[in-house]
C-alpha cells in the first residue's frame, strides 16, 4: 500500500505471466494491494490466481487501444513488463515496442496516469540505426519504447535491469542513470518497481538496476539526490 494513503492500490501488469510480473504479484498481494495480471495464455490463469492476481486473458499483439483501456479501468498504475524474449525479430518489435506504445495509449485513454516500464540495461544511450541480430532488435525495441514513454504525457518511470536471475531477493541494489553491468534478481526488480510506484518523486526517472550493497529505499534516495 502506498505510504501516503495506506490504501490498497490496483496495479495492472502487462506481461502478467512473466517471471518479474509473478514476483510483483506476490509482493503486491502480500501487502494487501491488487495485481491485475494481463497475459495471453489462458492456461496460466489458475496459477496466477493462486499467486493472488486478478487474471485477464488478453494478447497484447492482438488487441485494440479500446479493449486494453477497458482492462486498465480502475487501475491506479500500469506496469509494462511484457517481452518477446529476444527471439523472432518481428515479434520482438511487436511486443517490446508496439505493445508498449499500445499500453501507453490505453493507459491515457483509461485515465491511468502512472506508468512504470521494465526495460533493459544499456538502452538509454544512442544505439545503431540498423540493429544487428536478435538482441540488437531487442535493444532497439526497448530503446524506442523508452523514448516513446518519456515523450508521453504519462507520469512515467523506467527501470533498466541487468541480467536477470531467479535467486532469492536480496533487498540490496545499485541504482542510477548508468551502472556497471551485472545481474539482478527478478524479485529485487519487482521490489524496486513497487517502490517507485510508492514514491511520486520518481516520476520522470530512468534508472539502470543491478544487485549491489545498498537497501532499496536508500538506493532510491541516493539516486534522487
Amino acid at each position: 500500500m502506498t505510504p501516503s494513503t495506506a490504501q490498497p492500490i490496483r496495479v495492472a501488469i502487462v506481461g502478467g505471466s512473466g517471471k518479474v510480473a509473478r514476483e510483483m504479484i506476490t509482493q503486491l498481494h502480500a501487502r494487501g494491494d491488487e495485481a491485475l495480471a494481463l497475459f495471453r495464455n489462458p492456461d496460466r490463469a489458475d496459477e496466477l490466481t493462486e499467486l493472488g492476481a486478478i487474471p485477464v486473458v488478453l494478447d497484447i499483439e492482438n488487441t485494440t487501444v479500446d479493449d486494453l483501456a477497458k482492462a486498465f479501468a480502475g487501475a491506479d498504475a500500469v506496469v509494462f513488463s511484457a517481452g518477446a524474449g529476444g527471439g523472432n525479430p518481428k515479434r520482438t518489435r511487436a511486443v517490446d515496442y508496439d505493445g508498449a506504445v499500445l499500453a501507453m495509449a490505453a493507459a491515457e485513454k483509461a485515465g491511468v496516469r502512472r506508468f512504470v516500464q521494465v526495460s533493459a540495461i544499456g538502452v538509454g544511450g544512442e544505439l545503431p540505426d540498423d540493429p544487428q541480430g536478435t538482441m540488437g532488435v531487442y535493444y532497439r525495441a526497448k530503446h524506442d519504447a523508452d523514448v516513446a514513454l518519456a515523450e508521453s504525457a504519462l507520469e512515467w518511470s523506467i527501470v533498466r535491469p541487468g541480467g536477470l536471475t531467479d535467486a532469492a531477493a536480496t533487498g540490496l541494489v545499485t541504482l542510477g542513470d548508468q551502472v556497471a553491468r551485472a545481474t539482478v534478481t527478478r524479485a529485487d526488480v519487482a521490489a524496486v518497481v513497487i517502490a517507485l510506484l510508492d514514491d511520486s518523486r520518481t516520476v520522470g526517472v530512468a534508472w539502470e538496476l543491478v544487485n549491489g550493497d545498498t537497501p532499496i529505499a536508500e538506493a532510491i534516495a541516493g539516486a534522487l539526490s
